[in-house]
């Protein structure tokens, strides 16, 4: 039975408000620091407006700024191999398209005057 089973010291259960598991949408990150913790501000920015909101602000310290990074790391990694292997398998009329390019942040900076 589940229910007799011990549960693991180390485990945390992590309650989800619906609220919350709706998200916010950010498409901007702001990071700062100090020696004892790392603040980072998400934002939404809107094309045409004049300011842009802070959603969120996480405050952190700086072990558990590493252990995000690494996270980070590690699902960027994972997602990176899974459109690989979505790539190998596109039908053939999609031959070679998109192939070894990686989009940089330069390639959607305006170029010239707007």
């Amino acid at each position: 039975m589940e229910e007799n089973k011990p549960t693991n010291n180390n485990e945390i259960q992590v309650e989800l408000s619906e609220e919350m598991a709706q998200g916010i949408y950010a498409n901007l990150a702001i990071i700062a620091h100090s020696p004892s913790e790392f603040i980072l501000d998400f934002i939404r920015v809107v094309p045409g407006a004049p300011k842009a909101q802070v959603k969120s602000r996480i405050i952190m310290t700086p072990d558990n700024a590493h252990r995000l990074y690494l996270a980070l790391q590690d699902n960027l990694r994972k997602y990176e191999a899974m459109l690989a292997n979505a790539r190998t398998a596109a039908p053939a009329n999609n031959e070679g398209a998109g192939e070894g390019k990686t989009a940089n942040f330069q390639d959607f900076v305006p170029k010239g005057d707007a």
